[in-house]
């Protein structure tokens, strides 16, 4: 039995301007922690990223990166999305299946989507 932490649309784009997100540099020291947890026992990080064909939150731009603060490992994993439902046309449920994943742990910004 394996537990992943999932990390969903903390992005630049989300953490800045009009849109920010409420205490977003708290939330990713907090999420920071919580992912060198899950590292020191194994388990996967996994980053989901919301993608746009245009504004924001568009592929490669600078509010799509993954926020200021956060921190990111080579061996994290990392699903694109383009609907606010994170396993909906994504290979998210394949990648935590292939790992054994079983349980997991769910943190992000602009959870009310």
């Amino acid at each position: 039995m394996t537990t992943a932490l999932l990390i969903i649309d903390v992005q630049q784009g989300l953490c800045e301007g009009e849109g920010r997100a409420f205490e977003s540099d708290e939330v990713i020291a907090r999420i920071n922690r919580v992912a060198a947890q899950v590292r020191g026992v194994g388990w996967p990080v996994v980053f989901i990223q919301h993608e746009s064909s245009a504004g924001y939150l568009e592929h490669g731009s600078a509010g799509w990166q993954l926020a200021h603060g956060l921190l990111a490992e080579a061996g994290d994993l990392r699903v694109r999305k383009t609907t606010p439902d994170t396993f909906q046309g994504t290979d998210l449920d394949a990648l935590l299946k292939a790992r054994g994943v079983d349980k997991l742990i769910v943190c992000g910004m602009h959870t009310e989507f």
